[in-house]
């Protein structure tokens, strides 16, 4: 059971923090991808091509990439709650701007402003949520918990698509600023970084026989030398590297999904919906490997990423032999999301709390997301010039292999990492 062995007070605090923390980075995306399911509209409104709006994405993701190794080390100093509301409340205050915003360069910067902030999201809430879960419940609790940003993906479009087909992209932004504007306040009052926080016994105490897989320090405050060691340590850039498989195809898909459908016929607001079937497939796939890592592979996450890996190559087999049409293409791709989505959240979540332990987790996870955000920004780029050519069917034909080709990369990195972790553990067992 989930508040087995807690105390009333510990119980109620951490399913506030659980709450206050999955809802917060709903809020993030909420901030955030509007832009995705608007690249049509604000195409026309500024007069510009979709290759250029490619590079008002390019400029956001560069920013997250960067605002990654920043709130790493940010929020291992400072703690996550100040990144988390010092994040979503300066990106709420962008995304009422960008409103108002009739100006394609100054959409960009904004944009690439939004980018930085943004970054502060995931480190902060696992960060955030770290302290208040158990090894044997991790994977479990962490399953259910990395859909939110599989929530505000899909309320992103619905409410943005609604808001979008009734009344324009400024509306949608709004509208969605809106929402994200109340969690900030939830946040507030019940996010904690600790039980200590509010006057109660930890929930984690050292026992001395949780495996991690990287040795880092577990002071309060670390140098930048000590910090040093979690970047310098082969497993998590090797995480890290299979994180930019992820994010380039999750990241593909989030971009141009709403375009491909539209695109082949769909109406704005029909592409929206359908293109969150995608998301929909992928919550059975995140709840599965963190059910699974607990129950069948007793905290082995890189095992459970190495099998969704290889079923992740299968579904772009069935993408490319059987989309030919957009209803069967949206439905294919539930079969993508449900194989990517489990590694994606292993990798930033229980995993990265695993790693290093929990004092580490927002280091590791700003570190692993920053190296995989390189995917993102490369992902855009490639796509939109292929998008910019004079046939769009040919143009997603090459974007679907291109995903196929990265996908089996991710797969070649997962082998990597268990070869890693499988020698340090023999070394362990035979000292």
């Amino acid at each position: 059971m989930i508040n087995s062995g807690l105390s009333r007070e510990q119980s109620i605090w951490r399913w506030k923090v659980i709450i206050a923390t999955y809802f917060g980075y709903a809020g993030y995306y909420l901030t955030r991808k509007v832009f995705t399911i608007s690249k049509t509209s604000l195409s026309d409104s500024f007069g510009v091509g979709l290759d250029s709006i490619a590079h008002i994405w390019t400029v956001y993701l560069i920013a997250y990439m960067l605002g990654m190794f920043i709130n790493s080390f940010v929020g291992r100093k400072w703690g996550p709650r100040l990144l988390l509301l010092g994040g979503l409340g300066i990106s709420i205050i962008i995304n009422i701007i960008l409103g108002f915003t009739n100006s394609y360069s100054t959409f960009m910067v904004f944009m690439f402003f939004n980018g930085l902030v943004q970054a502060s999201g995931w480190p902060g809430t696992v960060g955030g949520i770290a302290h208040w879960l158990r090894k044997k419940e991790r994977g479990t609790i962490m399953g259910f918990w990395s859909t939110n940003y599989l929530v505000g993906n899909i309320v992103v479009k619905m409410l943005g698509g609604y808001l979008l087909a009734r009344w324009g992209w400024q509306y949608a932004f709004w509208g969605a600023t809106l929402v994200a504007f109340a969690i900030w306040w939830l946040i507030y009052f019940w996010q904690k970084t600790k039980p200590q926080d509010v006057g109660l016994e930890p929930i984690i105490t050292e026992d001395g026989h949780e495996r991690h897989e990287v040795e880092a320090s577990v002071e309060e405050h670390i140098s930048l030398k000590k910090y040093s060691k979690l970047l310098l340590n082969p497993i998590v850039p090797l995480m890290g590297l299979s994180y930019f498989a992820i994010k380039f195809l999750r990241y593909a898909l989030d971009s141009w999904l709403p375009t491909f459908l539209n695109l082949q016929g769909m109406g704005k607001a029909e592409a929206a919906y359908y293109s969150s079937i995608f998301d929909l497939a992928g919550f059975g796939g995140v709840v599965l490997a963190g059910f699974a890592l607990d129950r069948f592979f007793k905290g082995r996450w890189e095992q459970v990423v190495l099998i969704m890996s290889v079923g992740l190559v299968a579904g772009y087999l069935v993408v490319i032999n059987y989309g030919q049409n957009p209803v069967m293409l949206a439905l294919s791709f539930g079969l993508v999301g449900f194989m990517l989505y489990g590694p994606d959240t292993l990798l930033c979540g229980a995993a990265s709390v695993q790693v290093a332990g929990e004092q580490n987790a927002v280091a590791v996870a700003a570190l692993v997301n920053g190296i995989g955000s390189i995917g993102p920004v490369i992902q855009e780029e490639v796509i939109g010039w292929m998008m910019g050519g004079k046939s769009a069917e040919a143009g997603m034909q090459n974007a679907n292999y291109l995903a196929l080709t990265m996908s089996i990369l991710l797969v070649i990195f997962s082998l990597i990492i268990n070869w890693n972790i499988r020698k340090k553990l023999r070394r362990v067992e035979n000292k």
